[in-house]
């Protein structure tokens, strides 16, 4: 049985441009599919409900939520949604790194200290500003913190802003916020004493870094790990980005009203504004 995006494909040149339109919008955002229903999808799609209804049919579902079934079970049970299991058989560069990457992430999920985690979302949770701080190479990962926290809840500042000095920006931090600092490798020097000074003012620190990282024991009152081991030269950062899911994704499930409803309404700012392309 052909699974979703093998049935997308199949019947992607004989749909309408509005069926089109939630076709891209699949693709784009498949792994969040399992979570919209039909009504969502179709207004985030900007078509209409009976549209939604219309191109399942088509697809060989006879409602919206046997997909969703069929994904949610393909889920469960550790099979990938997408198929393209012969790319990383063998010895290839593609093989190693698939290997090497699946490693990390089973590196940091057995070794996540779940009471660090669950208090670190609930400070998030708590806290009246979060401060993300992220330099060199932890700076995309910062900006992409800040972006998915900013879907559940607002007050979330990116440090240091480009160009400029921390020290005019943390001086105004107090302990009713909380700092989140990317301290991976290779961190500038300036990082360990400014945990220093964070941590002597009792701001809550949540530090992530790589498991390696011994020089930031202690320093924070949460510590979160993901390797960056890489087969080539150059660090991967997929098990961090990953963590970042995680965290955000917990964050959401604890706000889970004020953060849908925020959701919503961002998205139709969207809307409004045309920020969006509908493709």
């Amino acid at each position: 049985m052909k699974q979703l995006d093998e049935r997308l494909r199949s019947h992607y040149p004989q749909l309408s441009p509005q069926e089109q339109r939630i076709a891209d919008f699949v693709f784009d955002h498949f792994d969040d599919l399992i979570s919209y229903n039909s009504a969502e999808l179709a207004r985030l799609s900007g078509v209409s409900k009976a549209t939604v209804s219309r191109l399942f049919r088509r697809l060989g579902y006879d409602k919206y939520k046997d997909m969703r079934d069929e994904l949610r079970i393909l889920r469960q049970s550790g099979m990938p949604l997408t198929d393209n299991r012969d790319a990383v058989q063998g010895n290839t560069l593609l093989a190693r790194h698939y290997k090497q990457e699946m490693a990390n992430l089973t590196q940091w999920v057995n070794a996540l200290d779940a009471q660090q985690f669950g208090e670190a979302v609930q400070q998030m949770t708590q806290a009246k500003r979060i401060f993300v701080i992220g330099m060199r190479n932890s700076w995309p990962l910062a900006l992409h913190l800040r972006q998915q926290l900013l879907q559940a809840r607002g007050d979330v500042m990116i440090l240091p802003q480009p160009g400029q000095t921390l020290a005019e920006e943390v001086v105004d931090i107090t302990p009713d916020d909380m700092v989140v600092v990317m301290a991976f490798r290779r961190r500038p020097r300036l990082i360990r004493p400014l945990m220093q000074q964070l941590q002597q003012r009792q701001i809550p620190l949540l530090a992530l870094c790589e498991p390696q990282a011994q020089s930031m024991s202690g320093l924070a009152r949460w510590q979160l790990c993901a390797p960056l081991d890489s087969v080539s030269a150059f660090d991967s950062y997929a098990s961090a980005m990953s963590l970042i899911n995680l965290l955000t994704n917990a964050l959401l499930h604890e706000m889970l009203t004020q953060g849908r409803q925020r959701i919503h309404q961002i998205a139709d700012l969207y809307q409004q504004l045309e920020e969006l392309e509908h493709r």
